[in-house]
């Protein structure tokens, strides 16, 4: 770095890469027990109001997809235009470009700026800027981009593979990627080393064309971890497009436009549980745990983000496919036999939803209730460690080679810090950010609830699935705070 004005250190210091700038209880205004009992409260009484107020289905219609705003004309003329298109196109592949030459040529130091490009910029980044403007790293996806350069070259749709992707896939193969990079950032213990990361971006970009070029655009819907994660996100946002309509619409009648499959309950839970074992591996408890357990302690972290990960995963599922059980028609036993002499009779857990409906797709017809509560974490989490490295990583851009170089002419820029000294401003969002996105996420549940459970099951069939989002509202904020 140049003259030292940013007051970043020279080398490999840069130790907030894994440890992501989060107060303990000391940032708590309140105690932690009364903020853990107030977002509990808030999130009964929350569910209360809608079992009692809400007893139709609001935004889980037919008509979901094109319902909306239409967007005003002059917005809609920019967006819908091609330039703008490959304005955006042109954009993420400059950042790519950018970062693969940092990444090859650049020093094998903490402060070369491909390391928060790719774990803040993009992991982390992708979060707001789904919030704001939808599906942002579709729109910029340089894998995609490169991939539809190739069907040019060949004279072939891009929308088209050579064979055609198997909906029984679903959103397996985007959870297998989201996995290998959580933990590549929160488990694999020489993250902070140039050559693995660039081998982990040069296999997600190798597998990511073979796939484009073997399926098609469709894989990157279902198999893209970035695309998956920020698709997700965006179905928060206000933004949609019908029939190449841009629509204004409202963020949750939004999510309920997200599409189920095979495997989306499993992407759920490994962004939810990873984010919980990030607070948990900071912890005291587990630190200690680790410092004097007699086996290796990469053995033992990689043991707890699985633990996390599967555990998030299982209560999602037993929430969900719970719902409705305490009101099980009566005699089950003759329900039982009626299936074993017909074949096609409803089991006693089918019975309370509607035909053509199954237990065994609740998980993945609840998951999109659940992104809310993904954001909020992440708000909570990450929002210092996005401001301030993210804020260090504008600067390093600016010097890709680490030769005192200022190509981007932010080289002399000051990091933002202010919000580390505004310790109760910080912990006051961390909690809204989890009690509005637990709120949030319930008054999904309950909407898609009352459209599934019949009238007189609507209250205690949701009883399982609040009793799992209970859980992890206060078991998120300990974690949170006890870091």
């Amino acid at each position: 770095m140049r003259g030292g004005s940013t007051g970043l250190p020279p080398d490999g210091t840069w130790t907030d890469l894994q440890a992501h700038g989060l107060g303990g209880q000391k940032d708590l205004p309140i105690p932690l027990d009364l903020a853990v009992a107030g977002a509990v409260a808030a999130l009964v009484v929350s569910f209360t109001v809608l079992a009692l107020a809400w007893r139709r289905s609001r935004f889980d219609r037919p008509d979901a997809e094109s319902a909306g705003r239409p967007a005003p004309a002059w917005l809609q003329t920019i967006v819908g235009s091609r330039a703008f298109t490959l304005a955006l196109r042109g954009f993420g592949m400059v950042v790519f470009a950018y970062t693969a030459f940092a990444a090859v040529f650049g020093r094998d130091s903490t402060i070369n700026p491909f390391f928060g490009i790719f774990l803040v910029w993009l992991w982390v980044g992708l979060v707001p800027m789904s919030l704001l403007f939808g599906p942002f790293w579709k729109a910029i996806s340089p894998v995609r981009t490169i991939n539809r350069a190739f069907a040019a070259i060949a004279g072939t749709d891009p929308a088209e593979g050579l064979y055609s992707y198997r909906e029984r896939w679903g959103y397996w193969p985007a959870a297998i990627g989201l996995y290998a990079f959580v933990w590549f950032e929160l488990v694999y213990p020489h993250l902070t080393e140039l050559g693995p990361a660039r081998f982990w971006c040069a296999t997600y970009v190798a597998i990511m064309l073979i796939g484009g070029a073997l399926f098609g655009e469709r894989f990157y819907e279902r198999a893209d971890p970035f695309e998956v994660y920020s698709t997700l996100v965006a179905k928060l946002s206000p933004w949609a497009t019908h029939e190449g309509r841009l629509l204004l619409r409202n963020p949750l009648a939004n999510l309920a436009t997200t599409v189920p499959g095979p495997g989306l309950i499993v992407v759920v839970g490994i962004l939810f549980g990873s984010t919980g074992y990030d607070s948990f591996r900071e912890s005291p408890t587990f630190v200690t745990f680790v410092q004097e357990s007699s086996l290796h302690g990469d053995l033992l972290r990689n043991a707890a983000l699985i633990v996390f990960c599967i555990g998030a995963t299982l209560a999602l599922i037993l929430g969900t496919m719970a719902m409705g059980l305490s009101s099980w028609v009566p005699a089950p036993v003759r329900a039982v036999l009626a299936r074993v002499r017909s074949g096609t009779a409803p089991t006693p857990a089918d019975s309370l939803l509607p035909d053509g409906v199954r237990r065994r797709a609740l998980p993945s017809l609840f998951a999109h209730s659940i992104v809310p509560i993904i954001v909020g974490y992440m708000i909570a989490h990450y929002l210092t460690y996005l401001i301030e490295t993210g804020s260090r990583t504008l600067i390093l851009a600016s010097d890709p080679l680490s030769r005192g170089s200022n190509l981007l002419g932010t080289a002399d820029w000051q990091q933002v810090t202010w919000l580390s000294y505004h310790p109760t401003l910080l912990a006051n969002i961390k909690v809204l950010a989890v009690v509005i996105g637990h709120v949030v996420a319930a008054v999904a549940a309950h909407d898609r609830a009352v459209r599934l459970l019949p009238a007189r099951h609507q209250l205690t069939g949701q009883l399982p699935l609040l009793i799992a989002m209970v859980g992890f509202t206060s078991g998120g904020l300990y974690l949170l705070f006890s870091s």
